[in-house]
C-alpha cells in the first residue's frame, strides 16, 4: 500500500474517500454508505469538506497533476483527521484502528515527515503489525480470564459434591468408624471448611471452572483435623456415659 498524496483543506490535512478506503482496507461505497447512514454524526467542517461549484473547481485546479479526483465529478468529499476517526470507529477493523493511529501520528501531523524510503515503510508495517499482536493477546488474555472466571458447571458441581460424601465414607469406613448422622456432619463440615478455605470461596457454589481440579486434588488428599476426631470421640464418649447412667 502506497503513502497517501499529503492534501490539504483550509490549512489542515485531508484525506479523500479512495484514499481513505485504501488506507482502511476497504472500498470507497463502503466509505460512502457508512456516511449517508449516520451523516447526521458528521459536521461539516469539522469532520469532513463537501466540495462543489467553484469550491470543487479550484480543488481539481491544485491538483491537477494527480488522480485524487475525477476529470467529471461534481462533488468531492474531504475527510479531516476527525472524520478519519468517526469512519474508522465505524469499521471497527483492526487495520481501520491501526492505520487511524498511524495517519494521526504521521500524516496528520505536517510537523512528523511521512516514511519515503523502503526501509521507512518498513518500520510502519511493522509498527502497525506489532500494534495488531498486542492487541490480540490483550483480547486473547480477556477471553481467557472470563472462562477461567465462569462458575463450574451442573455436571463438574455434582462431580465435586459426590467426591465430597466418597471421601468422607472412604475415611471413616478405613477407620472402622461407626459414628452417627451427628458425628459425621463434623466430618463434612471438615472437608467443606478446608476446601473453601484452600480455594479461597465463602461456599462450595462460588468454585470456578480454574478451581476444579484444585478442589479435586484436595479432596483426594483430604484428612480430618485433629480437633474434628476429638469432638467425634467426645461425642462417643458421652453418648457411651449416658447409656452407662441408663
Amino acid at each position: 500500500m502506497n503513502e497517501p498524496q499529503p492534501i490539504e483543506q483550509n490549512g489542515q490535512r485531508v484525506l479523500t474517500t479512495e484514499q481513505l478506503a485504501e488506507l482502511y482496507g476497504t472500498t470507497p461505497n463502503v466509505i460512502k454508505q457508512n456516511f449517508f447512514q449516520n451523516k447526521d454524526k458528521f459536521i461539516e467542517r469539522v469532520h469532513m469538506y463537501h466540495l462543489e461549484g467553484a469550491e470543487l473547481k479550484s480543488f481539481k485546479n491544485e491538483v491537477i497533476n494527480s488522480n485524487l479526483v475525477g476529470k467529471n465529478a461534481s462533488q468531492l468529499y474531504l475527510w479531516t483527521r476527525r472524520g478519519a476517526a468517526r469512519h474508522s470507529k465505524m469499521l471497527g477493523t483492526d487495520q481501520a484502528w491501526d492505520m487511524f493511529d498511524s495517519l494521526e501520528e504521521n500524516y496528520f501531523n505536517p510537523k512528523t515527515r511521512l516514511p519515503q524510503t523502503p526501509e521507512e515503510k518498513l518500520a510502519l508495517t511493522m509498527e502497525v503489525a506489532t500494534r495488531t499482536v498486542k492487541r490480540i493477546e490483550k483480547l486473547d488474555g480477556r477471553v481467557t480470564d472470563l472462562e477461567e472466571n465462569v462458575l463450574l458447571a451442573p455436571g463438574e458441581y455434582n462431580y465435586i459434591s459426590k467426591q465430597v460424601n466418597r471421601a468422607v465414607a472412604n475415611y471413616l469406613d478405613v477407620h472402622h468408624c461407626k459414628f452417627n448422622a451427628k458425628q459425621r456432619s463434623l466430618f463434612y463440615r471438615d472437608i467443606n471448611h478446608g476446601l473453601n478455605d484452600y480455594i479461597g470461596v465463602k461456599t462450595r457454589t462460588q468454585l470456578r471452572k480454574k478451581d476444579f481440579d484444585k478442589a479435586d486434588d484436595f479432596i483426594q488428599n483430604w484428612t480430618p483435623s485433629t480437633a474434628t476426631l476429638m469432638k467425634a470421640r467426645e461425642i462417643s464418649l458421652f453418648e457411651d456415659q449416658q447409656q452407662e447412667a441408663i
